[in-house]
């Protein structure tokens, strides 16, 4: 960052649908690619910023409190800095989609990957017999009626610092017999009290779990295993043996993109 440069916090939510993703890609119609043009466009930049957020989110996940940061030429505009008028244009550009929900000043040596503490997602899941329309691209449908006391006792099994591969997509050019060690801090399942998008059409249950960090494609991997233990086909002794040994082995498909969601960000 120059001395001509501040660099600013963006809070943004953000309806995954449609979007590759967070990171930028070329060609390809990504969060970060949007908001970066947006943002070039309205202070007039010759190219779009580097953004760096607090979680990249695969295609199709969502977004309530996600963190970003960025370096913009200070002052803004030329009648001095103002992030409140940054964030309307910028709404204006990516609304509904993506929307800055805040801009501030960041903090000295403030990075929003590297400064978080902590993470919080929450996976939607929707038992009923048919699925709603509401509901597309924001839950996953699955037939039956689940066990949610079950599931809400294994989620627990998760809670503490574990070696999560059998529940990650493991790194390009990683070993195999590497662990990938994350804690995880809070874990619930529970029935969202009578949403009128389901009332009388089966329930929607949520899961929500907070780490200091994730590894790709953790919250969905879990997620199909509560699901899986919900519907008695494994039990919560098979996810903590497979937080024991790392084996994936014959562990259900990640849960789809498109019930998930980043929901905040801690920091300090």
């Amino acid at each position: 960052m120059t001395a001509a440069q501040r660099r600013w916090r963006l809070e943004l939510s953000y309806d995954g649908t449609g979007f590759h993703g967070f990171a930028p890609q070329p060609g390809t119609r990504t969060v970060a690619g949007e908001l970066a043009a947006s943002l070039a466009t309205v202070l007039r930049l010759a190219a779009p910023p580097p953004l760096v957020c607090a979680g990249r989110t695969d295609a199709g996940v969502h977004a309530l409190g996600q963190v970003v940061h960025v370096d913009l030429p200070s002052p803004m505009f030329a009648e001095g800095d103002d992030p409140e008028r940054l964030a309307r244009a910028c709404k204006r550009l990516c609304g509904p989609s993506i929307v800055v929900t805040s801009c501030t000043a960041a903090p000295e040596g403030f990075d929003a990957r590297h400064s978080a503490t902590w993470r919080a997602y929450r996976y939607l899941v929707h038992d009923g017999p048919a699925p709603s329309p509401l509901l597309t691209g924001l839950a996953w449908h699955v037939g039956g009626s689940l066990d949610v006391p079950a599931m809400a006792q294994a989620a627990y099994g998760a809670l503490g610092e574990h070696d999560f591969r059998a529940f990650c997509r493991r790194p390009s050019g990683s070993d195999p017999g590497d662990p990938i060690t994350r804690r995880v801090t809070a874990a619930d399942v529970a029935v969202v009290e009578d949403p009128a998008t389901v009332a009388g059409r089966g329930r929607l249950v949520r899961v929500d779990l907070t780490a200091t960090a994730f590894c790709h494609q953790m919250v969905r991997s879990l997620t199909a295993v509560l699901v899986a233990i919900g519907r008695h086909e494994l039990t919560g002794a098979d996810l903590v043996e497979r937080l024991r040994t790392g084996d994936r082995a014959g562990l259900p498909a990640p849960a789809p993109p498109q019930g998930l969601c980043l929901v905040a960000v801690g920091y300090g």
